[in-house]
């Protein structure tokens, strides 16, 4: 299992999810956020009245799935997520070693496959 973390510009997020959901990747979380970082648009960053240092509104996107979903989880994120332009994001690709539930600390097999 890998898990996939995405950071993206959050008007390009719903495609993301909408096409994920069509591949039938079900189960994902969603997070809204500012950031730093190298690669900007300064056609619409602009420093935050929040957080002065930060400079660019993001989503970040969290899915866990089995290796077989991956290449095409990553096309999708790509295909939908991008604009040609400084800014677009970035993902990270990890290895998942052992899910657990919460409640239990029992492995949960049920979300293998995912």
């Amino acid at each position: 299992m890998k898990e996939i973390k995405a950071f993206v510009r959050p008007d390009r997020l719903p495609d993301i999810v909408n096409h994920l959901r069509e591949e039938g990747v079900c189960c994902l979380t969603v997070f809204e956020g500012e950031g730093t970082g190298h690669y900007t648009d300064e056609r619409k960053d602009f420093p935050s009245l929040r957080h002065p240092f930060s400079h660019a509104k993001i989503a970040k996107l969290e899915v866990v799935l089995p290796d077989k979903k991956v290449k095409k989880s990553l096309e999708i994120i790509h295909q939908n997520g991008k604009t040609a332009h400084s800014g677009d994001g970035i993902i990270y690709i990890t290895e998942v070693s052992e899910m657990v539930k919460v409640k239990t600390l029992e492995p949960d097999l049920e979300n293998r496959d995912l």
